[in-house]
């Protein structure tokens, strides 16, 4: 049995904390001094803190905002734009993934891509296909497809028992961004 083997490790499921996860790992892996590279393919043009943090991190942990916020009932106009920011944010994967810089990439957010219909689930297939054996690759968001969790080492899958903002208390600053 191999000692080291990159992993593909999907968070998934309708519960909080995907991302927050994701970037537990990433933290860890910085920690033992892998390169860390995060993609984030819906989220954009926003001050979330792990931007912060990251930021005071050094060149080792970079978060790249890639994609152009909320998909969910947006326009057919907005929905061509969100296409096209996940076709790069995809293209920007396939290049980071290939390049040998990273010891871990994350690709936050890209089974949203994947649900919305934004991006093809056989070009995702072909990148996990691709990885180097020693790149941990993290796929992030809710509703992951089968084919995605078969390609997968490790599966998390968050679900929801409670959430304060059904309780009518908003977003908390720390928390949700």
């Amino acid at each position: 049995m191999a000692d080291t083997k990159g992993l593909v490790i999907v968070n998934t499921g309708n519960g909080k904390g995907k991302t927050t996860a994701a970037l537990g790992l990433g933290m860890r892996a910085w920690g033992q001094g892998l390169r860390v590279l995060v993609l984030q393919f819906i989220k954009g043009n926003w001050t979330y803190g792990e931007l912060q943090a990251a930021e005071r991190m050094g060149a080792d942990f970079v978060i790249r905002q890639m994609g152009e916020g909320f998909v969910r009932n947006s326009a057919d106009d907005e929905r061509a734009d969100h296409m096209q920011a996940s076709k790069e944010a995809l293209e920007d994967a396939r290049q980071e993934i290939m390049s040998g810089a990273w010891g871990m990439i994350i690709l936050d957010e890209i089974n949203y891509a994947l649900g919305y219909g934004l991006l093809p689930v056989d070009e995702v297939l072909e990148l996990i296909a691709a990885k180097p054996d020693y790149l941990h690759l993290v796929l992030t968001g809710r509703s992951a497809c089968k084919e995605i969790i078969d390609k997968a080492d490790l599966v998390t899958e968050m679900g929801e028992i409670k959430h304060p903002y059904k309780q009518g208390i908003r977003a908390q600053k720390g928390i949700e961004f």
